[in-house]
């Protein structure tokens, strides 16, 4: 699309490409992560530089929504849990799960305000495992700042189906995560309970975040048996399930499996963690061609940014995960429009009447 003529428009394209794209700044960073690290300065100086041209380019860059208000930016995968003194107070962890990293929600909300996120999906904590009372505090408390994402509970005697109706319809639970590694050793997410938890929660209308850390090809054939079983139940794929960047055969059929499972409608896709799926330092340029076949595949109003908090910040601090997919859309010149959608408006499609008065 050729950009607008119009001064008032490329002002204000300018202005909403500005809100994605800002300079990466450390100062206060310092403050609320972990130091560092030595090779940062000349990346980061690197990397303002980007940022700035892309901010200067993107004036003439096509965006039927550079004219309107600037979409909210909303992070589709982070997580809280207890500080120390919350644990000893009445929401401990679940044991061998203690927190090594900060990780409560007053730090979260300096970090979201500092790079300047509007709001986000909480994701569980295996910290707490099924005991969601510390999450749904958060959720109480801020709720135009929050929703939130449950862990299923695939005991065998069929009680995580009633945890997960209570969840979502009495404490207002958005989503549900599946871990298939809490499924028993011999069992797969599409056992007895497994399909029962997939089909109520798409009666619930909550989609399934589904988590293959051990790697995607390990649970495809799962994945594709829930899809077509239960059409209506919508699935998210966490940290673009774990793919780096293929490196061998096995790798790239393991890749091009994820991106087939674009053809079941209701499949999305975060593109979070990047420190998870790459091979590179930051700001994480090899996720650039993740990035660009994932879109060719899904299209970008499928694609939502996540940060994975709190586990990012002593990667590359929690401003640095927001810069990073901005910088690496850069490198593929994904479109302003398309990254509205990747920054927020997807999971805000997603969601409904979350984050209306955030």
């Amino acid at each position: 699309m050729a950009s607008s003529s119009s001064p008032v428009a490329a002002a204000a394209a300018a202005a909403a490409a500005c809100r994605f794209l800002s300079p990466l700044a450390t100062a206060s960073r310092a403050l609320h992560s972990s130091p560092t690290p030595p090779t940062s300065r000349r990346r980061l100086l690197l990397s303002t530089t980007i940022a700035t041209g892309m901010a200067a380019s993107s004036q003439s860059e096509g965006s039927v929504a550079g004219a309107a208000s600037p979409c909210k930016v909303i992070d589709s995968h982070l997580h809280v849990w207890a500080s120390p003194q919350q644990a000893k107070e009445g929401y401990p962890y679940f044991p061998g799960q203690e927190a090594m990293l900060r990780g409560d929600s007053d730090f979260l909300l300096e970090c979201m305000d500092e790079a300047g996120v509007d709001g986000a999906l909480i994701v569980q904590p295996i910290n707490h495992m099924f005991d969601h009372s510390l999450v749904t505090s958060v959720l109480k408390k801020y709720p135009s700042k929050f929703i939130g994402c449950c862990l299923a509970n695939p005991a065998d005697d069929g009680s995580g189906i009633k945890q997960l109706e209570h969840l979502i319809v009495q404490e207002k639970y958005r989503a549900v995560r599946f871990n298939p590694n809490l499924w028993p050793s011999d069992q797969k997410m599409t056992n007895e309970v497994g399909r029962s938890l997939f089909a109520k929660a798409g009666e619930l209308g909550a989609p399934v975040g589904i988590m293959t850390m051990k790697g995607i090809g390990l649970y495809i054939r799962e994945i594709e048996v829930l899809c077509r079983d239960y059409p209506a139940t919508t699935v998210i794929l966490d940290h673009m399930a774990f793919c780096k960047p293929p490196t061998n055969d096995e790798e790239e059929k393991a890749f091009t499996s994820f991106l087939n499972l674009s053809r079941f409608p209701q499949v999305y896709v975060k593109f979070s963690a990047l420190f998870r799926i790459t091979r590179q330092p930051y700001p994480y340029e090899d996720t650039a061609q993740l990035l660009s076949r994932v879109i060719s595949s899904y299209g970008a109003n499928r694609i939502m940014w996540g940060s994975d908090f709190p586990f990012v910040v002593p990667e590359c601090g929690y401003k640095g995960a927001k810069e990073a997919v901005s910088h690496v859309a850069g490198k593929i010149s994904v479109s302003l429009s398309d990254l509205e959608w990747i920054l927020g408006k997807t999971v805000c499609e997603l969601f409904q009447g979350a984050w209306v008065a955030s």
